[in-house]
């Protein structure tokens, strides 16, 4: 199978492996409490965002598009961009039952996204190889939220220090900081929200 591989798959995968380092990155944090992997595990998005727009920049430059390929970076950009984000607000003091809730609708409207993109990407290319524009924010924004958790935690504002605090609602905890990544997975679903493709 990697015989068949482009250097844009490979590519890709570095986006993959970035997602899964993060992943890994923000339990030990969560494990140990040393600050030191979280501020790696938040590295690893602007690292795959990187590596994303790479992987697009060079399959266009050497003409090497393939269904193969933009699967690949939708698999690639979930981890990276949608269970990542995630696991690092989780580790970040996130664990009330709402804001379960609230990441779990974050990761679930990242990969309605990414479906949809994969679905339409033919009709608003419009013939050419590239999609002219977005429907819904790409879901490689998330690296924002990783930068305000980042800002969090080199200010001392993780746990139950998280911006806005803690709420009790009803039988389960909310950290409002969780309604950014409501925000985010409901932007990321907009139809009518274009954004131009550059």
């Amino acid at each position: 199978m990697l015989r068949g591989f482009h250097l844009a798959d490979f590519l890709t995968l570095c986006n993959a492996a970035c997602g899964v380092a993060g992943v890994f990155l923000a339990m030990l944090y969560a494990v140990e409490g040393v600050k030191f992997f979280f501020y790696a595990a938040a590295i690893m998005a602007p690292a795959a965002f990187i590596f994303d727009v790479l992987d697009g920049r060079v399959a266009r430059w050497r003409n090497q598009h393939s269904a193969l390929g933009r699967e690949l970076d939708s698999l690639a950009d979930i981890i990276s961009f949608g269970v990542a984000p995630a696991t690092l607000a989780f580790a970040a003091g996130m664990r009330g039952g709402w804001d379960w809730i609230a990441l779990i609708y974050f990761v679930c409207c990242g990969v309605s996204r990414l479906a949809r993109y994969n679905v339409t990407a033919e009709t608003l290319s419009q013939g050419s190889a590239k999609v002219a524009y977005f429907e819904g924010t790409p879901i490689p924004t998330s690296v924002l939220l990783t930068a305000v958790l980042t800002f969090a935690a080199w200010q001392g504002r993780l746990g139950e220090q998280l911006y806005g605090g803690v709420w009790q609602l009803g039988p389960w905890t909310l950290h409002p900081l969780a309604l950014l990544f409501v925000l985010s997975g409901t932007l990321m679903l907009s139809k009518t929200l274009r954004i131009p493709k550059f």
